[in-house]
């Protein structure tokens, strides 16, 4: 069995010889590899939880690389993809970069050159996971503040003192305290500085900045 932390990385490529190849030198630089003929045996392959990149073939047989990067995001499979091709072109570059691609390597290429995109975009998905898990954490110790200590904890990080909240909320200032102490405590949050940060985090989360 696969520790989750363990990377991965997915190979689609329709040529076999080329796809023996990078699991040979992957192997070799004691990376974990699994490889697919097409996107469809990618899609039904169930990938483990851990870092995980796709080396990609721009033209497969009844396919087009960069048109499943756009299914991959579409449906919400938010992987670091690695282009190959035997038959890049400029303007295919700049597509694939625009879309978010790692890196846009044509054949033949460097071992080290692979070897080096593929550890950045290893790096890339492992530093997002690390985010999402972080995020989810607070979305979670957020959710056990009542709505009086979320509009409290939304004052407090704008600066607001607690005088000033206690009126904007038409409560007592030592009312405020016990709702503070209770958005710190429930957020683990040690500082001010801390919390705000917390609050920032959040709202990226929600896609507010």
């Amino acid at each position: 069995m696969t520790p989750t932390n363990t990377p991965t990385v997915f190979v689609v490529d329709d040529d076999a010889s080329i796809r023996t190849a990078i699991q040979g030198l992957l192997k070799s630089a004691g990376l974990r590899c699994e490889s697919f003929a097409t996107p469809q045996e990618f899609l039904r392959h169930i990938r483990p939880n851990g870092p995980s990149c796709l080396v990609l073939d721009v033209r497969l047989r009844g396919a087009n690389g960069l048109d499943f990067q756009r299914e991959l995001s579409d449906a919400g499979i938010l992987i670091p993809i690695i282009f190959i091709t035997g038959h890049g072109d400029i303007p295919m570059t700049v597509k694939a970069m625009k879309s978010g691609a790692m890196e846009f390597l044509t054949k033949p290429f460097r071992d080290q050159e692979l070897l080096y995109a593929i550890h950045q975009a290893l790096d890339r998905d492992r530093t997002s996971r690390q985010r999402q898990d972080e995020i989810a954490e607070l979305q979670k110790r957020y959710a056990l503040l009542t709505a009086r200590e979320r509009e409290v904890m939304g004052l407090v990080v704008s600066g607001k003192l607690n005088k000033q909240i206690a009126s904007d909320l038409g409560t007592s200032e030592i009312t405020v305290k016990i709702h503070r102490g209770h958005v710190m405590r429930k957020m683990q949050a040690d500082s001010l500085a801390q919390l705000v940060k917390m609050a920032a985090k959040l709202e990226l989360s929600s896609g507010k900045t």
